[in-house]
Protein backbone atom coordinates (compact mmCIF):
# COMPACT_ATOMS: atom_id res chain seq x y z
CA UNK A 1 0.00 0.00 0.00
CA UNK A 2 1.23 3.49 -0.85
CA UNK A 3 0.18 6.70 0.92
CA UNK A 4 0.10 10.03 -0.90
CA UNK A 5 -0.63 13.54 0.35
CA UNK A 6 -2.43 16.18 -1.67
CA UNK A 7 -1.02 18.97 0.47
CA UNK A 8 2.45 18.72 -1.07
CA UNK A 9 2.45 18.92 -4.88
CA UNK A 10 5.86 18.84 -6.48
CA UNK A 11 5.92 22.46 -7.64
CA UNK A 12 3.08 24.59 -6.26
CA UNK A 13 4.44 27.65 -8.10
CA UNK A 14 3.65 26.24 -11.55
CA UNK A 15 0.04 26.64 -12.66
CA UNK A 16 -1.23 23.84 -14.89
CA UNK A 17 -4.74 25.30 -15.42
CA UNK A 18 -6.22 28.77 -15.79
CA UNK A 19 -9.73 30.04 -15.08
CA UNK A 20 -11.91 30.45 -18.17
CA UNK A 21 -15.22 32.20 -18.77
CA UNK A 22 -17.94 30.85 -16.47
CA UNK A 23 -21.29 29.60 -17.71
CA UNK A 24 -24.25 31.28 -15.98
CA UNK A 25 -27.02 29.16 -14.44
CA UNK A 26 -30.66 30.14 -13.97
CA UNK A 27 -30.47 28.83 -10.40
CA UNK A 28 -27.71 27.64 -8.12
CA UNK A 29 -26.62 24.01 -7.88
CA UNK A 30 -28.23 21.87 -5.18
CA UNK A 31 -26.02 20.54 -2.37
CA UNK A 32 -25.77 17.02 -3.82
CA UNK A 33 -22.67 14.94 -4.38
CA UNK A 34 -21.72 14.44 -8.04
CA UNK A 35 -23.97 17.37 -9.03
CA UNK A 36 -22.50 17.97 -12.46
CA UNK A 37 -22.71 15.89 -15.62
CA UNK A 38 -20.77 16.67 -18.80
CA UNK A 39 -21.21 15.36 -22.34
CA UNK A 40 -18.75 16.44 -25.01
CA UNK A 41 -19.86 16.52 -28.66
CA UNK A 42 -16.60 16.89 -30.65
CA UNK A 43 -18.32 16.69 -34.04
CA UNK A 44 -20.43 19.77 -33.24
CA UNK A 45 -17.71 21.43 -31.14
CA UNK A 46 -20.13 21.68 -28.22
CA UNK A 47 -20.22 20.59 -24.58
CA UNK A 48 -23.44 19.78 -22.70
CA UNK A 49 -23.66 20.43 -18.95
CA UNK A 50 -26.33 19.14 -16.56
CA UNK A 51 -26.92 20.48 -13.04
CA UNK A 52 -29.63 19.69 -10.46
CA UNK A 53 -31.51 22.55 -8.79
CA UNK A 54 -34.29 21.31 -6.47
CA UNK A 55 -37.24 19.95 -8.50
CA UNK A 56 -35.59 20.75 -11.85
CA UNK A 57 -32.45 20.00 -13.82
CA UNK A 58 -30.74 22.58 -15.98
CA UNK A 59 -29.21 21.50 -19.29
CA UNK A 60 -26.83 23.86 -21.05
CA UNK A 61 -24.95 23.71 -24.33
CA UNK A 62 -21.79 25.81 -24.57
CA UNK A 63 -19.17 26.59 -27.20
CA UNK A 64 -15.48 26.05 -26.34
CA UNK A 65 -15.08 29.68 -25.21
CA UNK A 66 -17.90 29.18 -22.69
CA UNK A 67 -20.64 31.09 -24.51
CA UNK A 68 -23.99 29.43 -23.61
CA UNK A 69 -25.86 28.57 -26.78
CA UNK A 70 -28.96 26.84 -25.44
CA UNK A 71 -30.62 26.09 -22.11
CA UNK A 72 -33.37 23.68 -21.17
CA UNK A 73 -35.06 22.88 -17.88
CA UNK A 74 -36.40 19.42 -17.07
CA UNK A 75 -38.72 18.76 -14.16
CA UNK A 76 -39.31 15.64 -12.11
CA UNK A 77 -42.43 13.78 -13.14
CA UNK A 78 -45.25 14.30 -10.67
CA UNK A 79 -46.49 11.33 -8.71
CA UNK A 80 -48.61 10.62 -5.69
CA UNK A 81 -47.82 12.91 -2.81
CA UNK A 82 -48.23 16.44 -1.56
CA UNK A 83 -44.74 17.89 -1.95
CA UNK A 84 -43.09 18.23 -5.39
CA UNK A 85 -40.45 15.56 -6.06
CA UNK A 86 -36.81 16.60 -5.78
CA UNK A 87 -34.34 15.49 -8.42
CA UNK A 88 -31.40 13.52 -7.04
CA UNK A 89 -29.21 13.24 -10.14
CA UNK A 90 -28.88 14.12 -13.82
CA UNK A 91 -26.46 12.01 -15.83
CA UNK A 92 -25.65 11.18 -19.46
CA UNK A 93 -25.26 7.44 -20.03
CA UNK A 94 -22.95 6.90 -22.99
CA UNK A 95 -23.57 3.44 -24.44
CA UNK A 96 -21.71 2.01 -27.46
CA UNK A 97 -24.81 2.43 -29.61
CA UNK A 98 -26.75 5.26 -27.94
CA UNK A 99 -26.50 8.23 -25.58
CA UNK A 100 -29.33 8.77 -23.09
CA UNK A 101 -29.98 11.39 -20.43
CA UNK A 102 -31.18 9.95 -17.11
CA UNK A 103 -32.99 11.99 -14.49
CA UNK A 104 -33.66 10.44 -11.07
CA UNK A 105 -35.95 11.67 -8.33
CA UNK A 106 -37.66 10.35 -5.20
CA UNK A 107 -40.60 9.35 -7.40
CA UNK A 108 -38.95 7.63 -10.32
CA UNK A 109 -36.45 7.39 -13.17
CA UNK A 110 -36.90 9.48 -16.31
CA UNK A 111 -34.92 8.62 -19.46
CA UNK A 112 -34.59 11.15 -22.29
CA UNK A 113 -32.90 11.40 -25.63
CA UNK A 114 -29.47 12.95 -25.15
CA UNK A 115 -30.63 16.55 -25.70
CA UNK A 116 -33.52 16.24 -23.23
CA UNK A 117 -36.12 16.92 -25.92
CA UNK A 118 -38.09 13.66 -25.66
CA UNK A 119 -38.72 11.43 -22.66
CA UNK A 120 -38.52 7.84 -23.86
CA UNK A 121 -39.06 5.98 -20.58
CA UNK A 122 -40.49 6.42 -17.08
CA UNK A 123 -40.03 3.98 -14.21
CA UNK A 124 -41.92 4.65 -10.99
CA UNK A 125 -40.11 3.87 -7.75
CA UNK A 126 -41.34 2.70 -4.38
CA UNK A 127 -41.11 5.24 -1.57
CA UNK A 128 -37.91 3.60 -0.34
CA UNK A 129 -36.05 4.04 -3.60
CA UNK A 130 -34.30 7.02 -5.19
CA UNK A 131 -32.43 6.11 -8.39
CA UNK A 132 -31.01 3.17 -10.44
CA UNK A 133 -28.96 2.73 -7.28
CA UNK A 134 -31.62 3.06 -4.57
CA UNK A 135 -32.16 4.01 -0.94
CA UNK A 136 -33.11 0.41 -0.21
CA UNK A 137 -29.72 -0.80 -1.50
CA UNK A 138 -31.11 -2.37 -4.65
CA UNK A 139 -29.44 -1.73 -8.01
CA UNK A 140 -31.79 -1.72 -10.99
CA UNK A 141 -30.54 -3.04 -14.35
CA UNK A 142 -32.30 -2.04 -17.58
CA UNK A 143 -32.11 -3.44 -21.11
CA UNK A 144 -31.69 -0.57 -23.60
CA UNK A 145 -32.62 -0.96 -27.29
CA UNK A 146 -30.54 0.65 -30.04
CA UNK A 147 -33.42 3.06 -30.59
CA UNK A 148 -36.98 3.62 -29.46
CA UNK A 149 -38.69 3.53 -26.04
CA UNK A 150 -38.74 -0.22 -25.36
CA UNK A 151 -36.58 -0.03 -22.25
CA UNK A 152 -37.14 -2.94 -19.87
CA UNK A 153 -36.21 -3.51 -16.23
CA UNK A 154 -34.34 -6.79 -16.53
CA UNK A 155 -32.78 -7.39 -13.12
CA UNK A 156 -32.53 -6.15 -9.53
CA UNK A 157 -29.24 -6.62 -7.72
CA UNK A 158 -29.44 -6.94 -3.93
CA UNK A 159 -26.00 -6.75 -2.34
CA UNK A 160 -25.98 -3.45 -0.45
CA UNK A 161 -27.34 -3.19 3.11
CA UNK A 162 -27.59 0.62 2.94
CA UNK A 163 -28.38 3.34 0.39
CA UNK A 164 -26.49 3.16 -2.90
CA UNK A 165 -24.52 6.38 -3.44
CA UNK A 166 -22.83 5.98 -6.84
CA UNK A 167 -22.31 3.62 -9.78
CA UNK A 168 -19.41 3.47 -12.24
CA UNK A 169 -18.62 1.31 -15.23
CA UNK A 170 -16.11 0.86 -18.01
CA UNK A 171 -16.17 -1.17 -21.24
CA UNK A 172 -15.12 -4.78 -20.82
CA UNK A 173 -11.48 -5.33 -21.76
CA UNK A 174 -12.08 -8.77 -23.26
CA UNK A 175 -12.61 -12.20 -21.77
CA UNK A 176 -10.00 -11.60 -19.06
CA UNK A 177 -11.82 -8.58 -17.71
CA UNK A 178 -13.14 -9.62 -14.33
CA UNK A 179 -15.31 -6.60 -13.63
CA UNK A 180 -16.86 -3.69 -15.44
CA UNK A 181 -19.34 -2.22 -12.93
CA UNK A 182 -18.82 -1.02 -9.36
CA UNK A 183 -21.50 0.18 -6.93
CA UNK A 184 -20.95 2.04 -3.64
CA UNK A 185 -23.11 2.72 -0.61
CA UNK A 186 -23.46 4.78 2.56
CA UNK A 187 -21.52 2.27 4.65
CA UNK A 188 -18.51 2.46 2.31
CA UNK A 189 -19.10 -1.03 0.90
CA UNK A 190 -18.07 -1.48 -2.75
CA UNK A 191 -19.58 -4.25 -4.90
CA UNK A 192 -17.87 -5.21 -8.12
CA UNK A 193 -19.99 -6.79 -10.84
CA UNK A 194 -19.35 -8.57 -14.09
CA UNK A 195 -22.04 -7.71 -16.61
CA UNK A 196 -23.57 -10.07 -19.14
CA UNK A 197 -26.97 -11.68 -19.72
CA UNK A 198 -27.08 -11.66 -15.91
CA UNK A 199 -24.94 -9.57 -13.57
CA UNK A 200 -22.61 -11.57 -11.33
CA UNK A 201 -21.11 -10.26 -8.10
CA UNK A 202 -17.36 -10.86 -8.33
CA UNK A 203 -15.90 -8.89 -5.41
CA UNK A 204 -17.09 -7.25 -2.19
CA UNK A 205 -14.78 -4.62 -0.72
CA UNK A 206 -15.83 -3.92 2.90
CA UNK A 207 -16.35 -0.39 4.13
CA UNK A 208 -14.70 1.10 7.20
CA UNK A 209 -17.52 3.14 8.71
CA UNK A 210 -17.31 6.08 6.28
CA UNK A 211 -19.69 6.65 3.32
CA UNK A 212 -18.27 6.22 -0.18
CA UNK A 213 -19.65 9.24 -2.05
CA UNK A 214 -18.17 8.74 -5.52
CA UNK A 215 -16.55 5.95 -7.56
CA UNK A 216 -14.80 5.58 -10.91
CA UNK A 217 -13.30 2.67 -12.88
CA UNK A 218 -10.12 2.83 -14.96
CA UNK A 219 -8.33 -0.15 -16.52
CA UNK A 220 -9.64 -2.52 -13.89
CA UNK A 221 -8.83 -0.15 -11.01
CA UNK A 222 -11.48 1.31 -8.71
CA UNK A 223 -11.05 4.89 -7.52
CA UNK A 224 -13.28 5.52 -4.49
CA UNK A 225 -13.82 8.83 -2.68
CA UNK A 226 -14.98 8.90 0.94
CA UNK A 227 -16.59 11.15 3.50
CA UNK A 228 -13.32 11.46 5.43
CA UNK A 229 -11.53 13.06 2.45
CA UNK A 230 -9.64 9.92 1.42
CA UNK A 231 -9.29 8.54 -2.09
CA UNK A 232 -8.57 4.82 -2.25
CA UNK A 233 -7.53 2.80 -5.30
CA UNK A 234 -8.43 -0.90 -5.37
CA UNK A 235 -7.86 -3.72 -7.83
CA UNK A 236 -11.36 -4.47 -9.08
CA UNK A 237 -10.80 -8.18 -9.66
CA UNK A 238 -9.40 -8.93 -6.17
CA UNK A 239 -10.39 -5.99 -3.96
CA UNK A 240 -6.73 -5.40 -3.05
CA UNK A 241 -6.01 -1.89 -1.78
CA UNK A 242 -3.09 -0.42 -3.75
CA UNK A 243 -3.12 3.28 -2.85
CA UNK A 244 -4.60 5.38 -0.06
CA UNK A 245 -4.49 9.15 -0.60
CA UNK A 246 -5.25 11.64 2.15
CA UNK A 247 -6.57 13.91 -0.55
CA UNK A 248 -8.86 16.39 1.20
CA UNK A 249 -9.61 17.91 4.60
CA UNK A 250 -13.37 17.37 4.25
CA UNK A 251 -15.80 15.00 2.54
CA UNK A 252 -15.22 14.23 -1.12
CA UNK A 253 -18.19 15.19 -3.30
CA UNK A 254 -17.01 14.09 -6.77
CA UNK A 255 -14.47 11.98 -8.63
CA UNK A 256 -13.88 11.85 -12.36
CA UNK A 257 -11.42 10.20 -14.73
CA UNK A 258 -9.86 11.24 -18.02
CA UNK A 259 -9.49 7.73 -19.45
CA UNK A 260 -7.12 8.57 -22.32
CA UNK A 261 -4.36 9.79 -20.01
CA UNK A 262 -5.19 8.32 -16.59
CA UNK A 263 -5.90 11.59 -14.81
CA UNK A 264 -8.09 11.39 -11.71
CA UNK A 265 -10.01 14.46 -10.48
CA UNK A 266 -11.15 14.73 -6.88
CA UNK A 267 -13.31 17.55 -5.47
CA UNK A 268 -14.41 18.08 -1.88
CA UNK A 269 -16.18 20.34 0.57
CA UNK A 270 -12.81 21.84 1.58
CA UNK A 271 -13.04 24.09 -1.56
CA UNK A 272 -10.25 22.19 -3.33
CA UNK A 273 -10.15 20.33 -6.63
CA UNK A 274 -7.12 18.10 -7.13
CA UNK A 275 -5.92 16.26 -10.23
CA UNK A 276 -3.82 13.13 -9.88
CA UNK A 277 -1.84 11.25 -12.54
CA UNK A 278 -2.32 7.49 -12.44
CA UNK A 279 0.09 5.00 -14.00
CA UNK A 280 0.77 1.30 -13.68
CA UNK A 281 4.23 0.23 -12.59
CA UNK A 282 5.79 -2.09 -15.22
CA UNK A 283 7.69 -3.95 -12.46
CA UNK A 284 4.94 -4.62 -9.92
CA UNK A 285 1.84 -4.00 -12.02
CA UNK A 286 0.46 -1.80 -9.22
CA UNK A 287 -1.08 1.61 -9.73
CA UNK A 288 1.14 4.57 -8.84
CA UNK A 289 -0.12 8.10 -8.14
CA UNK A 290 1.46 11.52 -8.63
CA UNK A 291 -0.14 14.85 -7.68
CA UNK A 292 -0.61 16.87 -10.88
CA UNK A 293 -2.61 20.02 -9.98
CA UNK A 294 -4.52 21.66 -7.14
CA UNK A 295 -7.17 24.36 -7.52
CA UNK A 296 -8.87 26.27 -4.71
CA UNK A 297 -12.41 27.59 -5.30
CA UNK A 298 -12.64 30.14 -2.46
CA UNK A 299 -15.75 30.45 -0.30
CA UNK A 300 -17.53 27.69 -2.22
CA UNK A 301 -19.03 24.41 -1.07
CA UNK A 302 -18.07 22.38 -4.10
CA UNK A 303 -20.70 19.80 -5.02
CA UNK A 304 -19.74 18.70 -8.54
CA UNK A 305 -16.67 18.53 -10.78
CA UNK A 306 -16.00 16.84 -14.11
CA UNK A 307 -13.41 16.74 -16.85
CA UNK A 308 -14.73 18.27 -20.06
CA UNK A 309 -12.72 16.08 -22.44
CA UNK A 310 -11.20 12.56 -22.42
CA UNK A 311 -7.64 13.94 -22.29
CA UNK A 312 -8.27 15.87 -19.07
CA UNK A 313 -7.16 19.23 -20.53
CA UNK A 314 -10.18 21.06 -19.08
CA UNK A 315 -12.59 20.64 -16.19
CA UNK A 316 -15.72 22.28 -14.74
CA UNK A 317 -16.89 22.83 -11.16
CA UNK A 318 -20.24 23.56 -9.50
CA UNK A 319 -20.89 24.80 -5.98
CA UNK A 320 -23.85 25.06 -3.65
CA UNK A 321 -25.53 28.47 -3.92
CA UNK A 322 -23.27 29.29 -6.89
CA UNK A 323 -25.25 30.41 -9.96
CA UNK A 324 -22.54 29.55 -12.48
CA UNK A 325 -20.41 26.68 -13.73
CA UNK A 326 -16.73 27.43 -13.26
CA UNK A 327 -14.45 26.35 -16.11
CA UNK A 328 -10.70 25.70 -16.14
CA UNK A 329 -8.42 24.75 -19.03
CA UNK A 330 -4.75 23.74 -19.28
CA UNK A 331 -2.22 26.50 -19.78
Amino acid sequence: MVAADSEAPKDPGVRMFRRERSIPLRGSAAALCNNLSVLQLPVRNLTHFGVVHGPSAQLLSAAPEGVPLAQRQLHAKEGAGVSPPLITQVHWCVLPFRVLLVLTSHRGIQVYESDGSVMVYWHALDSGDASPGTWSGRVLVFDIPAKGPNIVLSEELAAHPTSVTDIASEPAQGQDCMADVVTADDSGLLCVWRSGPEFKLSTRIPGFGVPCTSVQLWQGTIAAGYGNGQVRLYEASTGTLHVQINAHARAICALDLAPEVGKLLSAAEDTFVHIWKLSRSPESGYIEVEHYHGECVPDTQVCGARFCDPSGSSFAVTGYDLAEILRFSSV
